[in-house]
C-alpha cells in the first residue's frame, strides 16, 4: 500500500509547553486508523497539522510528498484532503442541496454567481444528489439547514466533506452529539459512502473505544504530545497498560 500521508519528526511548541513532540506516523492507502489518547494527549493539535491549520514547529507533514504544512484546509481540499468537524459546521439559512453544492463547485473550482445557478448545472446537481442518497439526505434537498435533526446535521456536515472528493478524509468525532443507538449506524454509513466515493484513507478521532476496536484497522494512541503506541485492535486491546492509558479502564473485548 503506497503512503498517502506521513509526519517527519513533527513537533509543535508553545513557548516553553510542548504539544507535540518528535511525532512521526505514516498513513496508507486502505487504512481507517483512529487517533485515540486521553484529553491534553494532543490529538487536537496533531489532527490541526495534519490538515494544514497549523504548522509545526519542526518537522514536516507530507501529503503524496508535498508539503502541507499550515496551507489552509481550502488548498488542502484542491490537493485531496478533507476534514469534518467534531462540532457541526453547517449554514443554517442554505438549503440541504445548497451546502452538498458549496463543497461540489469548491472541489470542482466553479465560479458561480448565485445559488440558483448550481441546480441548473448537470454535473452539479447529479454529485449533489449522489451524495444526498449515500448519506440518506436525498429527501431534504429543499430543506433549510436549520431545520434537520441534530443527527441529521451531523450527516450534512459529514457528506459536505465527503462531496469534496478526497483521497484522505480525517473524521473528528464523528459520533460526538449522537445517541448510542444510532453510532453504529452512522458509522456504517461513513464507511459505505467511503467505499463509493472511492476514498483511499480514513482518519478517525473517537473516544468511544467499543468504535475504535469494531471499525479501525490501527490505532494511533497519543499521550502528552508523543505517540504511545502504533498497533492493530486486536494487539492494542490485548495490552491492559495502553487500555488504562488511555481509557483508564480494562481493554474492549475484540469480536472474533
Amino acid at each position: 500500500m503506497s503512503v498517502i500521508l506521513e509526519t517527519r519528526n513533527v513537533s509543535l511548541h508553545y513557548g516553553e509547553y510542548r504539544a507535540l513532540q518528535e511525532v512521526n506516523l505514516t498513513f496508507r492507502e486502505g487504512e481507517v486508523v483512529a487517533i485515540v489518547g486521553p484529553n491534553g494527549a494532543g490529538k487536537t493539535t496533531l489532527v490541526n497539522v495534519l490538515t494544514g491549520l497549523l504548522k509545526p514547529t519542526h518537522g514536516k507533514v507530507l501529503f503524496r510528498g508535498t508539503s502541507i504544512a499550515g496551507v489552509g484546509p481550502v488548498r488542502l481540499a484542491r490537493l485531496g484532503m478533507a476534514r469534518a468537524f467534531q462540532l457541526v459546521h453547517i449554514f443554517p439559512n442554505l438549503t440541504v442541496f445548497e451546502s452538498i453544492a458549496s463543497a461540489v463547485i469548491s472541489q470542482q473550482n466553479r465560479n458561480l454567481d448565485f445559488w440558483s445557478t448550481a441546480s441548473a448545472i448537470e454535473p452539479v446537481r447529479e454529485r449533489v444528489e449522489q451524495v444526498a442518497t449515500i448519506f440518506g439526505l436525498q429527501s431534504r434537498l429543499e430543506w433549510l439547514a436549520s431545520h434537520l435533526s441534530q443527527g441529521e446535521k451531523k450527516l450534512l456536515d459529514i457528506a459536505s466533506a465527503f462531496a469534496l472528493n478526497p483521497e484522505l478524509i480525517l473524521l473528528d468525532e464523528p459520533t460526538s452529539g449522537i445517541s448510542s443507538s444510532d453510532k453504529r449506524g452512522l458509522m456504517d454509513t461513513l464507511m459505505e459512502a467511503a467505499r463509493k466515493a472511492g476514498i483511499q484513507t480514513m482518519l478517525l478521532v473517537e473516544h468511544d473505544m467499543d468504535l475504535v476496536s469494531e471499525y479501525s484497522t490501527r490505532i494511533v494512541a497519543l499521550t502528552e504530545g508523543r505517540v504511545l503506541a502504533d498497533l492493530p485492535p486486536r494487539e492494542f486491546f490485548a495490552d491492559p497498560h495502553l487500555a488504562a492509558a488511555i481509557v483508564g479502564k480494562p481493554p474492549v473485548a475484540m469480536k472474533g
